[in-house]
């Protein structure tokens, strides 16, 4: 059987691999705090929270509706869009109550230790939160039990966006 010999290491190639080691673990774990998925969980990223959905309206007119792009707030690293100037003043006034929880993930995905994008029109508001979910499925399944897939999202959330 042939010896193989090994490449000497040199400096110049400690350092590069600590380099490629430290922007790689860095990468990992720079998982957006708002969810920028776009479409499906292999759709590509977007800039865009909610894929462009007005967060405000959920709570004011109970439904999913479009954000105008003139209506737009950049806040923790997404694009925010909204259908009227009232509601981009309310979010400015008070991001956090308007914000979807998990970062926008869906809720059920992260109950189970994943995070998925989302559907925009697969919401509920619960205790005064918008949780968001992946698709009509997945949300008859997150409705059988919020309160428990509740409590195990927010057990995952933090150590998911570390991972």
């Amino acid at each position: 059987m042939p010896v193989l010999a090994a490449a000497p290491i040199t400096r110049r190639s400690l350092l590069l691999a600590t380099a490629l080691l430290t922007t790689t673990a860095t990468a990992v774990r720079a998982a957006p705090p708002v969810n920028t998925l776009k479409g499906s969980l292999f759709g590509g990223r977007a800039d865009t929270a909610i894929l462009g959905y007005d967060t405000v309206a959920y709570f004011t007119t109970g439904r999913a509706v479009e954000g105008n792009d003139s209506l737009a707030h950049t806040w923790m690293g997404a694009t925010w869009r909204f259908s009227t100037q009232a509601h981009l003043d309310q979010f400015k006034a008070a991001p956090e109550k308007f914000a979807p929880q998990y970062g926008g993930y869906c809720a059920y995905g992260v109950s189970q230790g994943y995070l998925v994008g989302v559907e925009p029109d697969k919401f509920r508001i619960i205790g005064g939160k918008l949780y968001l979910n992946y698709n009509a499925d997945v949300q008859a399944t997150w409705n059988k039990d919020t309160a428990g897939h509740i409590r195990a999202a927010d057990g995952k959330f933090q150590a998911l966006l570390r991972k």
